[in-house]
């Protein structure tokens, strides 16, 4: 689950967007959905139901902020409990849990931590911009046809700019460049990434990237006296699809409502690099030693170490017990009129076909978890 994208935080939507309606997303290759809850608190639960499978999102919101499944009835909290099923006052609602995923609202967006039914061990990273009241920010989002980490990489190279972007962020240094100019790219390790500037003849612009893992660039451009930082987020979504979120963020002008005029100028950056991206093959970046490389192209190495690393093989497996003889002890347990199935499940438990009963544990959340046995 979330396989190459486990047990990180990634930002996946705008806040503003969610609002009484539930809202589908795909993350890594699963499927999630977002809800708020009576206190208009952002809840994640992964899209199915449970019982069988169904999209919650395609569900509603009760008056008390849980989301009721569409095929039966049955709802959740924001915790992923069951709180009710219909025609079934007598069903163990502790065992009939949805899965839960942290989930925070922060600088205008909507972060799910791709590890189900867990704490988190950590918050999200932040710039100041993302949550200080002196910067105002400004969102868009686009979607790419294209692996995530082909997208990330591009966010992090620099000798791009003045053939991708002649017309726009490149225009300035193509005009300067001469055909035995020198890039020098410096690469700083930091505690959660890293960080890149770059010279060309000897020449600093003063631009300065951060790489924030797993998936965030951050362009902090000079001008002096005030703050401008440019963020990106590549979120990866179906198989080779990237949800690109475009943030700027400025503490100057704030009483100017540019924010269309900002979300323009970025798109029109992005789709220039759209389809350069979308061209690559293969799809997901291959190991360094499959492409070739040279010294300009060191922080998009640094990238590819931190992903097959860490990254690539990551994967997060829900602790939900997956439906079996456990969940039909339990159903086989309700009580019937005639007495008959409560004997049928005592006749399975004597020929050792279902566990004893009372022998699952739950965890803080109502979920059930594994037996020591390991028997599910």
């Amino acid at each position: 689950m979330f396989h190459g994208f486990a047990q990180v935080w990634t930002p996946v939507e705008r806040a503003a967007r969610l609002r009484r309606r539930p809202l589908s997303l795909v993350v890594a290759g699963e499927r999630v959905v977002l809800f708020r809850d009576e206190a208009g608190q952002a809840a994640a639960l992964l899209d199915r139901c449970p019982h069988r499978g169904v999209a919650l999102s395609l569900g509603q919101i009760d008056g008390q902020g849980r989301i009721e499944c569409p095929f039966h009835g049955w709802r959740f909290g924001r915790d992923g409990r069951c709180t009710h099923v219909p025609f079934n006052p007598q069903a163990r609602c502790e065992t009939l849990s949805a899965t839960a995923l942290p989930v925070r609202e922060l600088g205008g967006l909507l972060w799910i931590y791709t590890a189900p039914g867990v704490q988190a061990p950590h918050e999200p990273v932040l710039d100041e911009s993302l949550h200080s009241p002196d910067f105002v920010r400004f969102i868009a989002i686009q979607h790419w046809r294209a692996h995530w980490t082909r997208a990330m990489e591009n966010m992090l190279d620099m000798p791009h700019l003045p053939f991708v972007h002649r017309t726009t962020i490149g225009r300035d240094l193509r005009k300067r460049m001469r055909s035995d100019s020198q890039m020098r790219i410096e690469w700083t390790p930091s505690e959660h990434g890293g960080q890149i500037r770059s010279t060309v003849d000897g020449i600093d612009g003063g631009a300065q990237l951060d790489f924030t893992r797993p998936n965030r660039m951050m362009l902090t451009i000079p001008i002096p006296g005030k703050r401008l930082r440019l963020h990106v987020a590549c979120v990866p979504a179906a198989e080779n699809e990237t949800r690109m979120i475009l943030l700027t963020t400025r503490d100057f002008l704030r009483w100017l409502p540019s924010g269309p005029i900002d979300n323009w100028l970025n798109a029109r950056i992005a789709l220039q690099d759209q389809a350069i991206v979308e061209s690559s093959q293969p799809a997901e970046i291959p190991p360094p030693a499959n492409e070739r490389s040279v010294a300009t192209d060191k922080p998009t190495l640094q990238f590819r170490k931190y992903y097959f690393d860490t990254l690539r093989n990551s994967d997060a497996q829900p602790r939900l017990v997956r439906l079996g003889k456990r969940a039909l002890a339990s159903a086989l347990d309700a009580e019937s009129e005639d007495g008959r199935v409560a004997d049928a499940a005592a006749r399975l438990r004597r020929d050792g076909d279902l566990p004893q009963a009372g022998h699952e544990q739950v965890d803080g959340a109502g979920a059930v978890l594994t037996t020591s046995s390991g028997r599910g």
